[in-house]
């Protein structure tokens, strides 16, 4: 069956006329408006993946035993793995159902619903029962609540990387878009820095029984703060300027995204997949492998892995400035181009078994997959039309999470139990290679308009 032709408004367009470095925003996107924006989307997801993070570290270090007892270590720390991929699975549906509100309301009273969603699972996670109090109960709700997150994070991240995106002048864009992955990048140091000082300051026993449930309840002054910041910026002009065109007999977004822009759905996702892979691998499976398996310092591992988050969120600022210079599609080559080796030396290295190994295997790793992320907000925002670019954007992102961010993590301890680092090496290079042939199928788009129609696959901008 032939692809449908795309209408009109998705033909291909000459290049903006003002050139990459010349700013042809709207008037209104004064620098400080811009600050304002960028906080607010810079918190918006600091709050959201807050509450992701403290799950992924609570999966490595404690779910296992206190909702999958029975299970033994091992297959026990497997469901645990299951459980942080649960999300993962929920979160295209999260970008088609909150996609679709925000092709429809409109970004800010979308983000809003993800935040206050997100924010009320995660508390309900720190007030759980465990398994020995409650049975079979505490894991099934365990999994509902994970679901939740899912759904909120899948509608989150797209909607708060078109609020800055879509206000931000075009020659700028690819800096004031990576504020959306730097917020998931800080917030993964604030999570591990709260499991890090509550570990400090109470015993193995004491943080296993109920020090573990602190971050998850005190998310709840975070997301407080986050509303507010949100409810005091305007919405989007692009997207104001969609709703003025738009017609009463238009399509569903999901349907049009689909229909017209697949293989860029498809390839968008594709592109991050090393991203997401290098990333997880770092803040999931890593802490756990630091701990049982190297049996390294508990907080050794953690502080490793705030520092190897604080260099991925200088990296992910290089990949949003570097963009602006050299193009996104550039950028996200080289950056899978160098992931192939790293993968394939990670374990070697960690299995020297010393820590200075383990801080430099997450350090890099973690740099490596910030200059992706860094990418990321730019690139997907400027391959979609307007009219669905919230549930596109979002839907790609979210497979790329799927792909990249669920799998590593869930066939990491079984591999390497059964095999050994090396192959599992393996398997996070065949990654970068599919995030590198993905990206060489797709085209610059740093000179797009995100007013204007945006390109078919293969077509030169």
């Amino acid at each position: 069956m032939a692809t449908p032709r795309p209408p009109e408004d998705l033909a291909p367009q000459p290049p903006s006329p003002t050139g990459p470095f010349e700013s042809s925003a709207p008037a209104d996107a004064k620098p400080v408006k811009m600050r304002k924006v960028a906080a607010a989307s810079f918190m918006g997801t600091v709050i959201e993946f807050y509450d992701f993070g403290i799950y992924a570290t609570a999966a490595a270090l404690v779910f296992a035993d206190t909702f999958f007892p029975a299970l033994g270590e091992h297959a026990g720390t497997v469901v645990s793995y299951a459980t942080l991929g649960v999300a993962f699975v929920a979160r295209p549906l999260g970008s088609i159902l909150f996609g679709h509100f925000g092709d429809r309301l409109g970004r800010k009273r979308t983000l809003i619903a993800t935040m206050s969603i997100m924010g009320a699972a995660t508390v309900l996670i720190g007030l759980l029962p465990t398994a020995a109090a409650v049975g079979v109960v505490a894991p099934i709700a365990l999994v509902v609540l994970r679901i939740a997150q899912g759904l909120a994070a899948g509608g989150e991240w797209a909607g708060a990387a078109l609020f800055t995106s879509e206000h931000s002048p075009q020659a700028h864009r690819g800096f004031w878009a990576m504020f959306t992955n730097l917020g998931g990048a800080f917030a993964n140091i604030l999570a591990l820095g709260t499991f890090l000082v509550t570990g400090l300051y109470m015993s193995d026993k004491t943080f296993a029984a109920w020090g573990w449930r602190l971050p998850f309840v005190l998310s709840i002054l975070l997301v407080v703060v986050g509303l507010f910041i949100r409810l005091r910026i305007d919405e989007t002009p692009a997207f104001e300027a969609e709703a003025k065109r738009r017609r009463a007999g238009d399509g569903l977004p999901f349907k049009d995204a689909v229909v017209h822009q697949w293989k860029e759905i498809l390839l968008g996702a594709g592109s991050l997949v090393m991203a997401f892979s290098l990333g997880y691998i770092g803040i999931a499976f890593l802490t756990n492998y630091g701990t049982a398996t190297l049996d390294l310092p508990r907080s050794q591992v953690l502080g490793a892995g705030m520092f190897g988050n604080l260099l991925n969120c200088l990296a992910i600022i290089a990949g949003g400035i570097l963009t602006d210079r050299f193009g996104r599609r550039r950028v996200l080559l080289i950056a899978n181009i160098v992931g192939v080796p790293w993968a394939l030396i990670l374990f070697p290295l960690l299995d020297t078994g010393t820590l200075g190994a383990f801080w430099l295997g997450i350090s890099v790793t973690f740099m490596i997959a910030g200059v992706g992320f860094g990418v990321a907000g730019s690139f997907l925002s400027e391959l979609f039309h307007t009219r669905y670019r919230y549930t596109a954007a979002g839907l790609s992102y979210s497979l790329a999470g799927v792909l990249g961010g669920a799998v590593p993590p869930l066939v990491a301890a079984t591999l390497i139990s059964s095999y050994g680092g090396l192959v599992f090496g393996v398997l996070l290079a065949a990654y970068c290679l599919v995030g590198l042939f993905c990206t060489l199928a797709l085209r610059e788009t740093r000179n797009r308009e995100l007013t204007e129609p945006a390109l078919p696959v293969g077509e030169a901008a």
